[in-house]
């Protein structure tokens, strides 16, 4: 789905229920009132009682129409055009305000709405209202977060949960009950822009994300008023497209969707619960996933156990059915979607409206299927509690909404965030008594350029990197700054200005990457490699001869060859959020050591791609470069230095022998040896020697953030259950081969510290 940056997006349904009237005995008031009734029983009674009207109505959400409109939606009254009863839902009528950013207006906005469903709808079914909330609820003035790679590279789950537990606090607060765009696909080719909204090139760390993510939005009781359901994207996956373009088809094998794209799903749905998925754009082996009764019905209900609603993406009937010439109407794009398992449209297209209760009358569409999607929606909204509850409290948005503690989150997530990747001579930590430093770049004072896709940006301080610098530095040290050049284009042209700025100065620290038009949903590249005049710019402040920092703010990996040769230090912050700026200050001034690690290879030249470190072997040299990466992936450098000892590997549960059965213990210990407090990750690779099919070189198994001071050490442990040694046989039969396993624990997929193998028998 695309927004602009000051569109709110609501997912709607209402109701007002005065509580006395079902809780006093011997009323009329139907089954589905009672909250004591089972909800299944309080589905099927309200179920029975609606329309074929009502029930298409209850599968779609209007879109980018006034606020009158939205209101005619909401009642019915709208059917009209549509012919449909009472809506779904609202996309964006908090955006139609006169006073926006004002989370008590916000939060009035949504009770007005729920108050027309509650009074002037026949049966008064609440409205269910939905929201971005990729790195922030797309709410002008909610906490903005750095975004996917940021979030990646800090491998710190409790911090991940951490997170969306505070977007879904400030969801819930305005009214808000669902929250989507939670893209937790692995990362496969950093071509297609929007990949910036995903985590890691790796379905094992995008597996405990996605758990991670599941467990901060929606908790372990989704409707607490401080917990929205969390909408997964984007089943199954659309991150290696056809080159490497939006919307492009996804020509993998059953073995490539069940190996590396189906494990994070895995983890978000049957072990954390999620109860919001949204289908994909792109075909599936020339299947369009919106219509693939296979995808969205056997493997994601059948065989992941879903609960939940199935939403399709925006304008999907046209995009993913209508464009691949797989249908030619509306009305049969709504036949293949609704009987495929697409439950809600959440743009207004035809297809969920008149064409498709037509299909109904026809007979071409059953009733059954109908009403198999509206019971799930309406299941949806008895779970959060929304018929007893629709109604928020405005005065508990205004305290919640961009609260403080959520800005200091957003700062820890941009420190943590940070990858260091080059420190030639000890550069950094930069002493705070430098006498000036030239701060240059395009990106070292644009505030949008920091935030990546999926933002809305209002009132919020957005702390550029010049920001950071002087917030940090005492009012005599000198700063100046220059632009230098624009990310893209060639308009600016200020290099000469900025060599000579650094040459004047102590030190220069130079920050460039990507903007809003270079990276992002629908925003994608030929080559990774630095737009605009930005390289020529960085060679120009290097040959100054003053010692050069770079910072890269992006959301894909960047082919930056002659920079990881020329320039002594480098960082990579990725889109850092609002607090950005002063989080790469801690951590150039060393009020911070860094401690991000790469959850993506960064390779020399697109041409290597796919370049992921779990690739399957034989792997050989090109004539013309180097095959490895320019930066593998887990890696990243500290102000300080670890040393990895004692291996230990054994039997889970203990036993004298490993078996099919058994999983394995690894344990180790590790000490910082340098002079700084750090943070190291702890990473566990494991390959299967000898086995049937072919299977990666290494994959990553387990990690552990591990913070200690000068001189401590510290034993680490990590569980792998027999499930994690498995692997799909030839007849994709999940199995656990015997054989000989090799265990690697390192600080990135190719600095190995210790190693040893462990034997599993029949």
């Amino acid at each position: 789905m695309k927004y602009s940056a000051s569109v709110i997006l609501v997912t709607g349904f209402i109701f007002l229920i005065d509580p006395v009237v079902f809780a006093r005995p011997g009323t009329n008031s139907p089954l589905y009132l009672d909250p004591a009734q089972p909800v299944d029983v309080r589905v099927e009674d309200l179920l029975a009682r609606m329309t074929l009207k009502e029930k298409i109505g209850q599968m779609n959400m209007a879109v980018r129409i006034s606020k009158d409109e939205c209101t005619e939606f909401v009642k019915g009254t709208f059917a009209k055009t549509i012919d449909i009863g009472p809506g779904c839902g609202l996309w964006a009528p908090i955006h139609l305000l006169p006073l926006p950013e004002d989370a008590r207006k916000y939060a009035q906005c949504s009770n007005e709405f729920q108050k027309i469903a509650a009074e002037q709808t026949r049966l008064g079914i609440p409205l269910l209202f939905i929201e971005e909330g990729t790195h922030q609820l797309l709410v002008s003035g909610a906490t903005v977060f750095p975004e996917g790679l940021a979030i990646g590279s800090t491998w710190n789950m409790d911090l991940v949960r951490q997170i969306y537990s505070a977007v879904a606090r400030e969801a819930r607060a305005i009214g808000t009950h669902q929250i989507c765009t939670l893209v937790i696909e692995p990362n496969r080719d950093p071509r297609m822009g929007r990949n910036e909204e995903g985590y890691s090139e790796d379905p094992y760390l995008c597996s405990r994300v996605a758990q991670a993510i599941v467990e901060g939005a929606q908790g372990k009781d989704v409707s607490a008023a401080d917990k929205v359901v969390a909408t997964l994207c984007h089943f199954p996956g659309q991150s290696q497209p056809v080159s490497g373009l939006e919307h492009g088809p996804m020509e993998i094998s059953e073995r490539s969707l069940r190996e590396t794209f189906l494990p994070p799903w895995v983890a978000g749905i049957k072990e954390a619960g999620a109860l919001g998925v949204m289908a994909t754009y792109p075909s599936i082996n020339g299947v369009p996933a919106h219509s693939s009764a296979w995808l969205l019905t056997k493997v994601l209900r059948e065989e992941l156990g879903f609960q939940g609603c199935v939403v399709g993406e925006g304008a999907a009937f046209e995009r993913a059915l209508i464009w691949t010439g797989t249908v030619a109407t509306q009305k049969e794009a709504g036949k293949q979607a609704v009987e495929a398992g697409v439950d809600i449209s959440i743009w207004l297209e035809p297809a969920y409206m008149k064409p498709l209760i037509e299909n109904v009358q026809d007979g071409y569409v059953s009733m059954e299927t109908i009403d198999r999607a509206v019971r799930r929606i309406l299941r949806l909204k008895f779970v959060l509690g929304l018929f007893e509850n629709p109604y928020v409290d405005p005065e508990r948005a205004v305290k919640v909404f961009h609260c403080e503690q959520h800005t200091q989150l957003a700062l820890r997530v941009a420190r943590e965030g940070i990858v260091l990747l080059k420190n030639q001579g000890n550069l950094l930590p930069l002493s705070k008594n430098i006498k000036s430093i030239a701060v240059i770049g395009p990106n070292a004072d644009a505030p949008i350029n920091q935030l990546g896709d999926y933002t809305a940006v209002g009132s919020q301080k957005i702390v550029t990197v010049l920001d950071g610098i002087k917030n940090k530095v005492s009012p005599d040290v000198k700063v100046t700054y220059v632009k230098g050049c624009d990310v893209f284009n060639t308009d600016t042209n200020e290099i000469e200005k900025a060599k000579s700025a650094a040459a004047n100065a102590d030190i220069a620290v130079v920050a460039i990457g990507e903007c809003r038009t270079t990276d992002g949903e629908s925003f994608d590249v030929a080559s990774l490699d630095l737009t605009g005049l930005q390289e020529d710019l960085v060679k120009a402040v290097v040959a100054s001869g003053t010692p050069t920092v770079v910072v890269l703010i992006n959301g894909r990996p960047l082919s930056i060859r002659w920079i990881a040769e020329n320039a002594p230090a480098i960082l990579e912050a990725w889109n850092c959020g609002e607090q950005g700026g002063n989080a790469v200050a801690d951590v150039l001034f060393g009020d911070y050591n860094p401690g991000g690690k790469l959850p993506i290879t960064i390779p020399r030249h697109v041409g290597q791609l796919p370049a992921c470190y779990n690739y399957k072997p034989p792997k050989h040299s090109y004539v013309d470069m180097n095959s490895t990466p320019l930066f593998e992936f887990g890696y990243g450098l500290s102000y300080t230095e670890f040393e990895y000892a004692n291996l230990q590997i054994a039997p889970r549960p203990p036993a004298k022998k490993f078996g099919p059965g058994s999983g394995v213990q690894v344990s180790l210990d590790v000490k910082n040896v340098g002079q700084r407090e750090g943070t190291e990750i702890v990473q566990l690779y494991i390959n299967d020697c000898v086995s049937s099919v072919t299977t990666p070189v290494k994959q990553l198994k387990g990690f552990s953030r591990v913070a200690l001071e000068p001189g401590r050490q510290k034993t680490v442990q990590f569980e792998v259950p027999a499930y994690e040694l498995s692997l799909l046989d030839r007849h994709l039969k999940r199995v656990v081969e015997p054989g000989t396993f090799k265990v690697m624990v390192g600080g990135s997929s190719q600095d190995i510290r210790l190693t040893g193998t462990f034997e599993i028998t029949d």
